[in-house]
C-alpha cells in the first residue's frame, strides 16, 4: 500500500469516527445528565455516596451537586449523611426514582440494540476486538491529552 493510500484510509477512519461521535452525542445522555445519574444509581442497588457518583461520572463535584439538587427537587432521590463516612452524602433512589431509572435503563438498552442491529454477531465481536486494540494503544500514546 502506498503512503498516500494509507493517509486517505486513516483520514477516512477519522471521519467515520467523528460522524459516529456526533450521532452518539445526539442520542446519548450527557456525562452528568439526570437520566445517566438515575441509571448509575439503579445499577448500584439504588444507593451510593455522592463522592462515588462524582468519581464514576468523571465530572466536577459542583456539577454533580447541581443535578442531584434537581433530582431531589423532582422527588427521584433523597440525600442522607452516609452511614459509612459522615463527611459525605449518600444518594438514594426514591420509589418514583426507581421507576424512572428502570425506564431510562430499558430505553438505553433498546437504543444500544438498535444502534448495532446492522451488524451480525460475528461482526460485533470483530468490531469490539478492533476497538479494544485501538483503545489500548491510544491510552498509551495519548494518556496526557485529556489533562
Amino acid at each position: 500500500m502506498e503512503k498516500q493510500e494509507q493517509i486517505n484510509i486513516d483520514d477516512s477512519i477519522i471521519m467515520q469516527l467523528r460522524d459516529i461521535n456526533h450521532i452518539m452525542r445526539a442520542l446519548y445522555e450527557g456525562k452528568g445528565s439526570q437520566k445517566r445519574i438515575l441509571i448509575i444509581l439503579y445499577e448500584h442497588q439504588g444507593t451510593m455516596t455522592q463522592k462515588e457518583l462524582t468519581k464514576q461520572l468523571n465530572i466536577q463535584p459542583g456539577s454533580v451537586s447541581e443535578v442531584i439538587a434537581k433530582l431531589e427537587h423532582n422527588g427521584f432521590i433523597i440525600r442522607k449523611p452516609s452511614q459509612i463516612d459522615g463527611r459525605t452524602m449518600s444518594i438514594e433512589l426514591t420509589q418514583e426514582g426507581m421507576v424512572v431509572a428502570y425506564e431510562a435503563k430499558k430505553q438505553r438498552q433498546k437504543r444500544h440494540q438498535e444502534m448495532f442491529s446492522c451488524l451480525t454477531q460475528s461482526q460485533k465481536e470483530e468490531f469490539i476486538s478492533l476497538l479494544e486494540i485501538i483503545n489500548c494503544d491510544w491510552k498509551k500514546k495519548y494518556s496526557n491529552a485529556k489533562k
